[in-house]
């Protein structure tokens, strides 16, 4: 029998209270992506903004970061700033949900407890590129309710939803249910919602845009919202502030043109003046919120698998593997080499100069984790 193929996950971006994210060195950034330790042996991440909780495949939680400790029995992990919840092995056949506050390390006791019923606890394979998703943190097992942040903290959810995905943003909340269909709740002042307006709504709203197109991931950010389709388009809304939406952005427009306009009066004053007048003599459509769906196409017409957003950026995989990120960059977050932002999306080059197939993505608020497999001589 062929031994089973396990891949290695990557981290790049954020790491100022000590996260894992690749080598560190005690850096506040990585800008490039570099694997974990013990990588191959990671079934799943977990990123907040101050640490990050891995999963192993041994059934253990590790935390890293502005928290430190570890835990075993654990069959899958969320964390937040405020709240960290993990499914435990509770002894013979049981499972139990465990809220926990960060601080308090997994010692002690937990905030509470919710017993599982039997069959309600599968969480789907250990491979992250699994296409189980019900039962993924915060949607609960059994995909009848999800984990909120803030108390009451488990939520229910209506069985008729048949609920496939569920994913929080900073303020609003995605679902994504059986039948392809999208909806969305909480806060929308950034349009986020994707329901045209700016409004919040208190219960999930069906996302009428994309009503007859079939959803097969969803993905909350900060403030913005991306779903993929059955057939491999991008949709995404929400904030643009700093082309998290690879729409055009007022503030990248202004550093470009003043990074040109420096280099070129370096060189000759008027010239420099005239390219200034000749570029900027049609005003740019910029745009800072999209209340409603607009498709995204990527380079080369590459179809998308899978999404994830972080605080202001968007990371996607392809259906050959490769990685686009966008948006804002400021600690490496796009794994470009550096620390701009970009409102296009691009192609991170290290995976493919590495011979390497992306399979899935995670991104925490200001980081980017990747989980990559060495890719198949054809």
């Amino acid at each position: 029998m062929a031994k089973e193929r396990h891949g290695t996950w990557f981290g790049f971006g954020f790491c100022g209270f000590g996260q894992v994210l690749g080598s560190g060195n005690g850096r506040h950034s990585v800008h490039s992506p570099e694997p974990l330790c013990a990588g191959d042996a990671i079934c799943r991440v977990s990123p907040s903004w101050s640490y990050t909780a891995l999963v192993t495949r041994g059934g253990r939680v590790e935390l890293s970061g502005s928290v430190s400790s570890s835990a075993s029995g654990c069959r899958d992990a969320w964390a937040s700033e405020g709240l960290l919840v993990v499914l435990r092995d509770k002894g013979g056949s049981g499972t139990e949900l465990q809220a926990w506050t960060p601080g308090s390390a997994l010692q002690g006791e937990p905030l509470w407890v919710q017993n599982l019923v039997s069959g309600a606890e599968d969480q789907g394979g250990d491979e992250p590129s699994s296409e189980a998703r019900a039962g993924t943190l915060p949607l609960l097992p059994g995909a009848h309710a999800y984990v909120n942040r803030q108390p009451p903290f488990c939520q229910p959810l209506a069985p008729e939803l048949r609920v496939r995905q569920l994913e929080l943003g900073a303020e609003h909340a995605l679902l994504l249910c059986g039948s392809g269909h999208v909806f969305s709740w909480g806060g929308g002042r950034h349009g986020q919602l994707g329901h045209g307006t700016l409004e919040a709504e208190l219960e999930p709203r069906l996302l009428e845009a994309l009503q007859g197109l079939r959803m097969a991931e969803v993905a909350a950010g900060g403030w913005h919202s991306v779903c993929v389709s059955e057939t491999g388009d991008i949709y995404i809304w929400g904030w643009n502030e700093s082309g998290q939406l690879a729409l055009p952005v007022r503030s990248l427009a202004e550093d470009k043109t003043v990074s040109r306009e420096a280099a070129e009066l370096n060189e000759d004053c008027l010239k420099g003046e005239e390219a200034a007048m000749a570029d900027g003599g049609a005003p740019a459509s910029f745009i800072a919120i999209q209340p409603f769906p607009a498709l995204l196409d990527l380079p080369m017409g590459s179809d998308a698998v899978k999404a994830s957003c972080g605080s202001r950026h968007t990371a996607v995989v392809t259906r050959t593997g490769e990685l686009y990120t966008w948006g804002w960059g400021k600690y490496g977050q796009l794994g470009h080499k550096d620390s701009s932002s970009l409102d296009r999306p691009c192609r991170v080059e290290y995976f493919a100069e590495n011979q390497l197939q992306v399979r899935a993505v995670t991104c925490g608020p200001w980081n980017t984790y990747v989980y990559a497999m060495e890719r198949e001589e054809s």
